[in-house]
This record gives structure tokens, C-alpha cells and sequence, in this order.
């Protein structure tokens, strides 16, 4: 069996059981952004969230938390299918616009911003700080050209649920340093 396979059957299975937990667990959303534990992080002033589809965990009350502590918040915008993504300031309620891949993003005119806390989404999450994602890449290459350019800290937001034993981890996927979920808040310890 190789990696690729292992991480497209992992992908199936846990979108299945995010569509579960999301049905069983709707103040999800809520229950993460209080627990996010600002004293157990380093200090930032951007944070970047992302646009939730189907199932994911919606970020909008946590940006909402984060703005009432003045911090600066942004969404991902992918400009090419295969390229990095840019970080363009948004607040709940703004417009948004289709960006290379449709996904919801703050317009050409919204300012570009560098996060120093990347809220990443995913399928699945390990307790190495492992992570599977929608299988794009966009996160990875973008989270490895942050991380070569100074200090970023990239915490997954997830339901407890999809907690795995290991994610297949290729040489070009990055790890997170934490996991928010509903159920409070995961230090990995990254191996």
C-alpha cells in the first residue's frame, strides 16, 4: 500500500466522520473559540483564519474573539491552483469574492497581511502534530514558505473526534504546534 493511497482512503473516511461529529456536536464553532488558551500561545498580532466548507468547523466565532482583543484577522487566498496563498485582511461580514479554486476570499483591494497564528482546517490530526488536509497542498507549501521566513505558529481547529493514532507524513507536510477542537485545546508534540 503506498502513502498516496493510505492518505486518499483516510481522506474518505474521515469526511464521513466530520459530517457525524458536525451533526452531533453543532456548538462546535463556539465551544472551540472559548477554549483557545491565548496564554498557552506566542504573542501575535494577525491571525488567519479560512472560509469553512460542508462540514469543516466555522472559524467566525473565534476571529470574533480574536478582533475583540484587537487582533488583526485574514483569510486565504489561493491565486493559483498550485501556487501559495496570500493572506488578505477580512472581518466577519466583509465581502468576499471566488479566488483561483472558488473558495470565498477577501477582494483584490483587501490589504495583504503576514499571520504570525495560521487556524488551519483539516480532515484529521494526529498527536506528532501530523495533519491531513484536503490533499491541495495549498497549506503545506504555504505554512513551509511562512515558516522560512520567520516565526509562525499553526494551530489546527477540528473536532476532538478526528483525532487519529499517525497521519502519513510526507517530507513536504507540515506539522502543526497545537489543535483547538470543541474539547479544548491539544499540544502536539511534534516528532
Amino acid at each position: 500500500m503506498t502513502l498516496a493511497f493510505d492518505k486518499t482512503a483516510l481522506r474518505l473516511r474521515m469526511r464521513g466522520l466530520r459530517r457525524r461529529l458536525a451533526a452531533e456536536a453543532p456548538d462546535a464553532a463556539f465551544r472551540a473559540a472559548e477554549a483557545l488558551p491565548l496564554d498557552r500561545l506566542p504573542a501575535f498580532a494577525i491571525a488567519a483564519l479560512y472560509y469553512a466548507h460542508g462540514t469543516e468547523i466555522d472559524p467566525t466565532p473565534l476571529a470574533e474573539r480574536l478582533m475583540a482583543l484587537g487582533v488583526t484577522t485574514a483569510l486565504p487566498v489561493a491565486r493559483a491552483r498550485d501556487g501559495l496563498l496570500q493572506f488578505r485582511a477580512w472581518r466577519p461580514g466583509e465581502s468576499l469574492e471566488p479566488d483561483a479554486v472558488g473558495v470565498p476570499s477577501p477582494p483584490e483591494g483587501a490589504a495583504v497581511v503576514t499571520p504570525q497564528l495560521v487556524i488551519a482546517p483539516l480532515l484529521a490530526f494526529d498527536g506528532q502534530g501530523g495533519r491531513l488536509g484536503q490533499g491541495g497542498g495549498h497549506y503545506d507549501r504555504t505554512l513551509a514558505n511562512l515558516r522560512s521566513g520567520g516565526e509562525v505558529f499553526v494551530v489546527g481547529l477540528a473536532y476532538a473526534g478526528q483525532a487519529v493514532d499517525a497521519i502519513p507524513m510526507e517530507p513536504h507536510d507540515q506539522r502543526l504546534d497545537g489543535v483547538l477542537t470543541e474539547a479544548g485545546y491539544v499540544d502536539v508534540a511534534k516528532g
